[in-house]
């Protein structure tokens, strides 16, 4: 038994390491600008999808600096903003403030959500939750804080999207994931989804694609090496190693082949998500 203890206690220091490892990453950098150059656009998408109106009470999670979160209190909804990652929260209030709503924002995990059951009327994620590790314990999280015929509502990249391409880029250059990790885009796949979600929810999809834009490859890799918190932490971890440069010859291929631009016009990149809405049913 004493054995079976020790066991436990060391696979959750390392797990609690992985969650230490995996905030300071998305704290370098600066999301909030970032954000605004990619996905910032695609909050109110999220918000008319799972029908948010006035009255109703919200948890964003994975939040970011509230892409989705504002937009809810623009409609009206009463908005709890959850992220790993509390460094987004400053970038966050004042883009709330500025848009005149109040938000209260909390730093937590969604593989282990301090609400209580049934808390909210509708829980949200954009292109945030994805990102942990345990598809299933997010899935069940998101679902266990959300009331019976509430709705859980999410935009995630799809597998056979640009995402893909870009994560081929650069997972050789990253730590490895957690050996049971499942992979991000997994969250696009409508089967996948409607495993995680099973017969508690009735959930429905709809594909779609946004654009982001830089002035050429070079300014495009360029944003996610001096924003995006994971890239950040990736080119620093490389400072002073070969592969460094290989790592940006990679990405500027990557950028430099995924380019659906004119030719002397910005580069475009064009990224499919998938929107999933789960009607969480009565009495699960």
């Amino acid at each position: 038994m004493t054995a079976v203890r020790g066991w436990l206690d060391a696979m959750d220091t390392r797990i609690d390491e992985r969650k230490s490892a995996t905030r300071a990453a998305w704290a370098l950098g600066d999301y909030h600008r970032f954000a605004k150059a990619t996905v910032w656009d695609l909050g109110p998408v999220l918000v008319e999808a799972c029908g948010i109106s006035a009255g109703q009470r919200v948890l964003d999670v994975a939040a970011g600096t509230g892409n989705t979160a504002i937009r809810a209190a623009l409609a009206g909804a009463e908005v709890v903003a959850a992220d790993l990652t509390p460094e987004n929260f400053e970038a966050g209030r004042r883009e709330a403030a500025a848009h005149g709503v109040h938000i209260e924002w909390v730093e937590a995990d969604v593989e282990a959500l301090p609400f209580g059951d049934g808390e909210f009327d509708v829980v949200t994620s954009s292109f945030g939750a994805l990102f942990a590790p345990h598809h299933q314990t997010v899935a069940d999280e998101m679902l266990r804080v959300c009331r019976p015929g509430g709705t859980v509502g999410m935009l995630n990249f799809t597998p056979e999207g640009l995402i893909s391409d870009f994560f081929g880029a650069l997972a050789p250059y990253m730590p490895s994931p957690p050996p049971d990790a499942s992979p991000p885009p997994l969250w696009g796949s409508e089967e996948h989804v409607r495993t995680l979600f099973g017969d508690r929810a009735a959930v429905t999809f709809r594909r779609d694609t946004y654009d982001e834009v830089a002035a050429d490859p070079r300014a495009y890799v360029d944003l996610f090496r001096d924003t995006f918190g994971p890239v950040v932490a990736t080119y620093a971890a490389l400072a002073d190693d070969p592969q460094l440069a290989a790592l940006d010859h990679d990405l500027l291929e990557f950028a430099t082949r995924a380019d659906q631009g004119e030719p002397h016009g910005p580069s475009r990149y064009t990224y499919e998500y998938l929107v999933v809405v789960a009607r969480k049913l009565v009495g699960t």
